[in-house]
């Protein structure tokens, strides 16, 4: 079993060293980091091939390897974001406020990194280039555990990250990613509280809820999305089909893409046929309530738990409502604090809507795709925070850090 002290060791003086680096050899490291990503291709993408042929013999869902899947274009995505991640402003050392006390003690509190962060994910390689170098960037050491169908992509990956640190001269174990993915280990990671000051868990509600529940190490919890799109009377039609469809289909498998719609009732009978046909052009499946089965007669009536799952697949769930008022209440309800939309072309609907909504990322005529640090202009993120205590929707490198108060006196002592 991995020795996951020794790596705790490694990541605290690891990790010291990188706190104490300034902006300048951060953002070269990182660029360098970039450059060996695209140099290694080939190297990544062999790794990336067997955990796809694996996928494939044990029949995981299409929709799930495209999650896994790397190419070209995706790894030169990852390389550019780490380089946007470089040209984003440090937030390490940056002073959110300052004042001075009735004792003449002049204080600021500044920004310090968070420490050792552990991230937890599943099939998605990508993350451990995101993680690594958003946890770079704000002086973090990265202690990553994938999940067994990206193990290979995921051992490249790091092998790439760490030689890269080396060769800058900086300690390699910034970034270390354990190689066992066995259920005992991940156990020992998320009770490792003496070295893990923060567990990002990624990938499935189910998966999150796990780590929530068994975790001893404070926990920031993400990503599970079940996004809404409410479609108001007043709705632009044709550009609601557009929003909706991008939100369904461009890539059904992650955490911003729309689960639900909700229609109002007073353009239900003329918008649900054509959102179904462009739904069906799309081979997306249709789960309805009684109103819009009633409309579209060959949709699979909706369950209890329809409304609360997050199908991760060309699924979809479609539900009539009354008006605004019904539409909020429901996705209060159902939903996991992730992205919501309405599409509007009234003011105060729009408003409402965005004011009432409780979730991380409210939109107005917008699809919940857009819900992603790159799009956010963070370069990338370690993850969407769905809670409310320290962060909360895309975590970029500011969301990585702390504060501590700086506190300069004169001889001051207290009476």
């Amino acid at each position: 079993m991995t020795n996951l002290n020794e790596m705790g060791q490694k990541a605290q003086k690891a990790e010291f060293q990188l706190s104490q680096l300034g902006t300048l050899d951060k953002n070269a490291a990182l660029r360098k980091m970039a450059d060996d990503l695209e140099k290694n291709a080939a190297t990544i993408l062999n790794a990336n091939e067997k955990d796809l042929k694996a996928a494939q013999e044990s029949d995981m869902s299409k929709a799930m390897q495209d999650r896994l899947l790397l190419d070209a274009d995706r790894i030169k995505g990852m390389a550019d974001g780490l380089r946007s991640i470089a040209d984003q402003e440090d937030p390490i050392g940056k002073v959110d406020r300052g004042w001075t006390t009735e004792d003449n003690l002049d204080i600021i509190q500044q920004r310090v990194p968070l420490g050792v962060i552990g991230i937890i994910f599943e099939a998605r390689p990508n993350v451990t280039v995101d993680a690594a170098g958003l946890c770079f960037k704000s002086g973090n050491a990265a202690f990553l555990r994938g999940g067994k169908e990206a193990i290979n992509s995921n051992i490249a990956l790091s092998d790439t990250l760490r030689a890269s640190l080396k060769e800058s001269g900086l300690d390699e174990n910034a970034v270390q990613l354990l190689h066992d993915t066995s259920h005992e280990t991940a156990q020992s990671m998320m009770e490792l509280s003496d070295y893990l000051d923060v567990l990002i868990p990624r990938g499935s509600g189910k998966f999150i809820k796990m780590v929530v529940n068994k975790a001893k190490v404070p926990i920031i919890e993400t990503g599970a999305g079940n996004c809404h799109i409410y479609v108001d009377e007043s709705a632009d039609q044709d550009k609601a089909l557009k929003i909706i469809i991008n939100a369904k289909v461009q890539r059904p498998s992650v955490c911003n893409a729309a689960e639900k719609v909700l229609v109002n009732e007073n353009i239900a009978e003329e918008f649900l046929p054509k959102l179904a046909e462009e739904l069906k052009k799309n081979k997306v499946e249709i789960r309805g309530d009684e109103k819009t089965k009633s409309i579209l007669p060959d949709v699979i009536p909706a369950t209890e738990e329809d409304w609360y799952t997050e199908y991760n697949d060309y699924i979809i769930g479609i539900k009539v409502v009354t008006g605004l008022d019904e539409a909020i209440e429901h996705i209060n309800k159902y939903n996991t604090k992730h992205s919501e939309s309405i599409i509007t072309e009234n003011y105060a609907s729009a408003r409402k809507f965005q004011k009432q909504i409780d979730a991380a990322v409210v939109y107005v005529n917008a699809s919940t795709r857009f819900t992603d640090g790159g799009k956010f202009g963070f370069g990338a993120e370690i993850g969407i925070s769905t809670q409310k205590l320290h962060a909360r929707g895309p975590m970029g490198a500011h969301e990585l850090t702390t504060t501590k108060y700086l506190v300069n006196g004169s001889g001051q002592i207290r009476e």
